[in-house]
């Protein structure tokens, strides 16, 4: 474990790898799992804000799920708020490519400049889930491993790409460069470390 401005960061964070494969596996975690990608307090009024303008990059069964159901929903499973399913399947939000590649309704609306929210922080972020210490005021950072991602960690082991790296961006947008700068040192020194 390695502590971070109060922040506790699983050693896995840095000692796996991990590179998004899209073409192996389609981006299977926008429709498998029972819940939908977890949402922040301060994110749920943003969900709302952006929905009109995120409307024409959603599928038709994205939006009638959203019409029916609302920009999120609480999920007990997980005790907090995430994004709405389809038929408590894939994510509202999801799309696909002409590749049959999902991609999400919410970063096209933001590369496309229409928003100025990327995605939710959780997906931005994955596979590192944040837990939150209420009583300590802190979170930790997991390493949450899931077999469907399989091909991610085989091309992370193959490029020598750990996790923290490669979400390097989402890490900086919520903890900000010094975190991350802290937490790449603290890595760095491990490894040596670990090499003598």
């Amino acid at each position: 474990m390695i502590i971070v401005q109060d922040k506790l960061v699983s050693d896995d964070v840095v000692e796996q790898q991990f590179i998004c494969n899209l073409s192996a596996c389609k981006g299977a975690c926008c429709w498998e799992g029972d819940f939908g990608a977890p949402l922040e307090k301060a994110e749920l009024a943003i969900m709302e804000s952006i929905l009109e303008k995120v409307k024409p990059y959603l599928s038709p069964a994205g939006i009638a799920a959203i019409e029916a159901q609302g920009t999120y929903q609480w999920f007990e499973g997980m005790n907090e708020h995430g994004t709405t399913l389809i038929d408590g399947g894939p994510c509202a939000y999801m799309t696909y490519d002409p590749l049959g590649i999902a991609q999400c309704g919410i970063e096209m609306a933001w590369k496309a400049g229409d928003i100025d929210f990327q995605k939710p922080i959780s997906c931005h972020l994955y596979p590192i889930r944040v837990s939150k210490y209420e009583h300590f005021d802190s979170e930790a950072l997991n390493y949450d491993r899931w077999d469907i991602c399989s091909a991610a960690c085989s091309l992370g082991e193959k490029e020598k790409v750990p996790v923290y790296r490669f979400v390097k961006d989402a890490l900086i947008r919520k903890y900000g460069q010094a975190f991350y700068d802290e937490l790449d040192g603290a890595a760095e020194f491990l490894k040596e470390q670990g090499q003598e």
